[in-house]
C-alpha cells in the first residue's frame, strides 16, 4: 500500500526543481554583472587617456589583478544572498497556500447539528430493536436470545450517557463544549456498532424463520385488534368519569392504534404474498414493518389501560393530597414560613373541582405537589405517594409518545425524557414530573411541525 506521505508527493517534482535552479542561475548571473559594473567603470579611464599628454606611470600588476580578484567573491556572496532571500520567498507562498488550502474542522453550528441527528439516529435504532425482540422471542429460546438482549441492553446504556452529556451540553455545564460534542457523537456510534455486531446473526435467523414469523406476528395482530376495541370502550368511559379533556386524549391514542393496525394490515399481507412466491428478503421486510406497526399500536392500548389505572388511584388519592397540603401550608405559617405563591388559590381550585363535577385527578395532584414542592413536609405521606404518581404518569405518557412518534421528534425532546427517566428514583420526583412534561410539549410540537410520520419497521439493521 502506498504510504500517504508518498502520495502526497507531486508527480512532476523533477520539473520544479529544474525550474528552482534556473530561476537561481538568473539571480546569480545577475547578482555578478551588477556588482561587476562599478569596477569596469573604474577601469575605463585607465585605458582611454587624452592625446598630447604624458602617460601617467603604470599601475602595479598586482594592483589590478587585486580588484579582479575582488569581483569573484562579492558575486558569490551576492549570489547567494538573492537565491537565499529567493527561496525565503518561496518558502513563505508555500506556507500561504498550504495554509489557505488546509482543511478547516466543523463549526460550532455542524458540530451541533451533527450530535443532534447522531442522537436521534441512535435513539431511533435502540427503539426498534426493543420493538422487535419480543417477536423474536416468541420463535427462539432465551439462550438464543440472550445475547441480543444484551446488545440492546449495552447499546441503551450508551445512548444514555450521550444523552447525559447532551443535557449538561445544553444546560451549559459541559466545560468544553468540542469536547462534549465529540464525546456525544462518538457515544452514539458505539451503541450503533453494537446493534450492528449481532445485525446479521438476527437477520440469518430471522430468514429461516420467515413462516412462523408471519404466524406469530399475524396472532399477535388478533390480539391487539380486540384490544383496541376493548380500549375505545374505556376511553369513552373515562370520558364520562373524568371530562372531556381525559377523553380526548385517550381517545386519540385510540385512534392512533387504530391507524397503525390499518398499516400493519397492508404490511402482513404483503410479506404473506412475497413468502408464498419464495421472495425471502421481500417478506421479511414487510414483516418487519408490520412488527413495528403492531408494537407501536400495542404501546398506544397499553398506555389507554395504564393511563386509567393511574386516573383511579389519582381520584382515590386528591382528598386525602388536597388535606395533607392544607396542613403542610398551616405549618409554614405557623412558623414563620413564607407561603409559596398562589398556593392558596390552587388548593382552593382544586377543592372546587371536587365537588363541580368531572375533573382530572392527575391534573389535580400535579397542581397540589408542585404548589408545595419548595415547603417542609411536601415530602412525606400522602403528597410524597402523589408526587409519585404523578412523575410516573407524565413519564409514561411523554415514553408513549416520542416511541410512537420518533420518526417526527427530534434531540431536545428525547433529551428532557432521558433526563426524566434518571429523574424518577431521585428525592424529588416534582422535578421529573416537570422535565417529562417538557418533553411531551417538545414532542407535539415537532410533530405539529413535521407531521405524523408513517409507522416504520423496529430492526438491529442500520437504515
Amino acid at each position: 500500500m502506498t504510504s500517504s506521505l508518498v502520495r502526497g508527493r507531486p508527480r512532476h517534482a523533477p520539473a520544479h526543481i529544474r525550474v528552482r535552479v534556473a530561476h537561481a542561475l538568473v539571480g546569480a548571473v545577475a547578482g555578478a554583472g551588477w556588482l561587476a559594473i562599478p569596477v569596469l567603470a573604474a577601469q575605463e579611464p585607465a585605458t582611454a587617456s587624452p592625446p598630447h599628454t604624458t602617460a601617467a606611470p603604470a599601475a602595479p600588476r598586482n594592483d589590478e589583478s587585486s580588484a579582479v580578484d575582488l569581483i569573484l567573491p562579492v558575486a558569490v556572496l551576492g549570489t547567494a544572498g538573492v537565491v537565499a532571500a529567493y527561496s525565503y520567498i518561496r518558502r513563505g507562498r508555500r506556507a500561504s497556500a498550504a495554509a489557505s488550502s488546509a482543511p478547516t474542522g466543523p463549526s460550532p453550528a455542524e458540530s451541533d447539528h451533527r450530535a443532534r441527528a447522531a442522537l436521534v439516529v441512535a435513539d431511533d435504532r435502540v427503539r426498534a430493536s426493543e420493538e422487535e425482540l419480543p417477536f423474536a422471542g416468541a420463535l427462539l429460546d432465551e439462550r438464543t436470545l440472550a445475547p441480543f438482549r444484551q446488545a440492546v441492553h449495552t447499546a441503551r446504556t450508551e445512548l444514555s450517557a450521550a444523552f447525559a452529556l447532551w443535557h449538561r451540553y445544553t444546560e451549559g455545564e459541559s466545560g468544553d463544549r468540542g469536547q462534549a460534542l465529540a464525546g456525544i457523537v462518538g457515544r452514539c456510534a458505539e451503541a450503533e456498532r453494537v446493534l450492528d455486531a449481532r445485525a446479521g446473526e438476527l437477520d440469518r435467523l430471522r430468514r429461516a424463520e420467515v413462516a412462523p414469523a408471519l404466524e406469530v406476528a399475524e396472532a399477535a395482530f388478533r390480539r391487539l385488534t380486540a384490544r383496541a376495541a376493548a380500549a375505545r370502550a374505556t376511553a369513552s368511559e373515562l370520558r364520562e368519569r373524568y371530562g372531556p379533556s381525559v377523553g380526548a386524549r385517550v381517545a386519540g391514542c385510540v385512534e392512533e392504534a387504530m391507524d397503525r393496525l390499518v398499516f400493519a394490515t397492508a404490511r402482513l399481507n404483503e410479506a404473506r404474498r412475497a413468502a408464498d412466491l419464495g421472495e425471502e428478503e421481500g417478506a421479511l421486510r414487510q414483516l418487519r414493518a408490520a412488527e413495528g406497526s403492531v408494537a407501536q399500536a400495542g404501546i398506544l392500548v397499553a398506555g389507554v389501560d395504564r393511563t386509567a389505572r393511574r386516573l383511579r388511584e389519582a381520584a382515590a388519592l386528591v382528598p386525602a393530597a388536597l388535606t395533607g397540603a392544607e396542613a403542610v401550608l398551616a405549618q409554614a405559617r405557623a412558623t414563620g414560613t413564607p407561603a409559596p405563591s398562589g398556593a392558596d388559590d390552587t388548593l382552593a381550585a382544586v377543592r372546587t373541582e371536587l365537588t363541580a363535577g368531572p375533573y382530572d385527578p392527575l391534573d389535580a395532584l400535579r397542581r397540589i405537589t408542585r404548589a408545595l414542592v419548595r415547603l417542609p413536609g411536601a415530602r412525606s405521606g400522602v403528597l410524597d405517594t402523589a408526587a409519585d404518581l404523578v412523575a410516573r404518569a407524565a413519564v409514561g405518557e411523554a415514553e408513549d409518545f416520542v416511541t410512537v412518534h420518533r420518526g417526527a421528534v427530534g434531540a431536545d425532546p428525547r433529551s428532557l425524557l432521558t433526563a426524566a427517566v434518571r429523574t424518577l428514583g431521585a428525592p424529588r420526583p416534582v422535578e421529573a414530573a416537570v422535565l417529562a412534561r417538557r418533553a411531551l410539549e417538545l414532542a407535539e410540537r415537532d410533530v405539529r411541525t413535521h407531521g405524523l410520520p408513517e409507522s416504520g419497521t423496529g430492526t438491529f439493521r442500520t437504515g
